[in-house]
């Protein structure tokens, strides 16, 4: 067997395409819908990241405005700038770069969003309306798989589902989203994680799996079920003196393995990874719209 390839691109291409009608749609009411994004300090991998998601925001048209500041910012002066823009009537969506630096609380920081403005859909209040299934905004992760899912034509009515890893940002949320009783999800959902002792003991009987534990190779072919969708969150960087870099970066799925056994599966890179930034403009559209994630 051969796995079919789940990849990202066309999903977040169709994902904003979707969001350039419905904000042509807004400013036609006069809404030209705004995204601040939030940098404290100089990480690398911060400036990639940001640069995606404002290049993304400009495809579709929205307005993005950026706000630097400098490592060493109390905290006090960043949730100052925070309820600055929690008032700005202009501003429809507010996103602080993560990780921020150790003297300033993530927690404390993401519960001073307005939760309507929280396109990243991590305040506690969205988590809250997520598990409670009412409208709010959906983390951008587990928003865009829902999505690709959906894209494929793969219905998990019935299905048994394997979550690995409980993280705010993507287990635990897409645990919730795939037992949902709506049209292609209605999953019978294991949240499993690294704590779970032997991982093939659920695995092997799972017609879906999600990888985001953070390690990479966790989920090897040997533990899955012959057929399975496989969906690989995972980025990891390892070493391999064979590329010019010195390294490469694989995903918590050994695709090599994996791909012989699986029905469908996500590449790394290649898969998830076009989906989270296209999801947040898509929140960021809805933010405008005073909606929450269209799912």
């Amino acid at each position: 067997m051969s796995a079919q390839l789940l990849e990202g691109a066309p999903v977040a291409d169709a994902l904003l395409a979707e969001t350039t009608t419905e904000i042509e749609r807004l400013r036609s009411f006069g809404i030209s819908p705004t995204l601040a994004l939030i940098r404290v300090g100089e990480d690398p991998a911060s400036l990639v990241y940001l640069a995606k998601k404002a290049a993304a925001c400009a495809r579709v048209g929205i307005a993005s405005i950026d706000r630097v500041f400098p490592a060493d910012m109390t905290e006090r002066a960043l949730l100052e700038a925070l309820a600055e823009l929690n008032n700005d009537r202009a501003v429809h969506g507010i996103l602080v770069q993560l990780p921020l630096p150790p003297h300033l609380s993530e927690s404390v920081v993401i519960r001073a969003i307005e939760p309507d403005k929280d396109v990243d859909g991590f305040h506690p209040l969205n988590a809250g309306r997520l598990m409670a299934g009412l409208p709010g905004f959906v983390p951008c992760t587990p928003f865009g798989i829902v999505r690709m899912l959906r894209h494929a034509g793969l219905d998990l009515a019935g299905l048994h589902a394997v979550v690995i890893g409980r993280s705010n940002i993507v287990g635990r949320p897409l645990a919730n989203l795939l037992s949902r009783k709506q049209p292609g999800l209605n999953a019978t959902v294991t949240l499993a994680h690294a704590q779970s002792g032997e991982l093939s003991r659920y695995t092997r009987n799972a017609d879906l799996v999600v990888a985001a534990v953070g390690r990479p190779n966790t989920v090897t072919g040997d533990m899955l079920k012959p057929g399975a969708i496989v969906i690989d969150v995972g980025i990891n960087r390892i070493k391999d003196p064979t590329r010019a870099s010195g390294h490469r970066l694989v995903g918590d799925v050994d695709f090599g393995s994996a791909s012989t056994v699986a029905g469908w599966i996500t590449p790394v890179p290649g898969g998830v990874g076009p989906l989270t930034v296209a999801a947040l403009c898509r929140n960021t559209a809805a933010a405008a719209a005073g909606e929450g994630s269209p799912l």
